[in-house]
C-alpha cells in the first residue's frame, strides 16, 4: 500500500511539498532507533521526506519527535495496520483521519 492511496492529502498543510509520498508497508518491522538500542516501542510512525521508521510520543524514547527535531522533515504517517492518517510537526496537525 502506498501513503498516496490510504491518506487524503486534498486538504493538506504547506509543508506536504517536502514529503516525499512513497511506499509505505503497514505494518512497520519495528522502530530502525529502538532496534539498534534493545529498546521498546508502543507504535510505529514514518517520515515521508525519508522513510525512516521511528516510535511515537507515547513510546519511551520518543524517536519520530527527535528525528524531526534532528531532520526538520515536517510530516509523518502512522505505520499500524489500521491507521491512515498523517501528523504535520510544524502545524501541529493531523493533515486527514482515514
Amino acid at each position: 500500500m502506498s501513503a498516496a492511496s490510504n491518506v487524503d492529502l486534498s486538504l493538506p498543510c504547506d509543508h506536504i511539498a517536502a514529503a516525499t509520498i512513497h511506499h509505505v508497508k503497514r505494518p512497520g518491522a519495528g522502530c530502525v532507533d529502538c532496534l539498534a538500542i534493545g529498546g521498546q516501542w508502543v507504535h510505529l510512525r514514518e517520515c515521508l521526506s525519508c522513510g525512516h521508521v521511528a516510535c511515537c510520543d507515547s513510546s519511551p524514547n520518543r524517536h519520530a519527535t527527535a528525528h524531526f527535531k534532528h531532520t526538520h522533515h515536517p510530516i509523518i504517517t502512522s505505520v499500524e495496520p489500521t491507521e491512515t492518517w498523517c501528523w504535520c510537526y510544524v502545524d501541529e496537525a493531523f493533515l486527514s483521519e482515514g
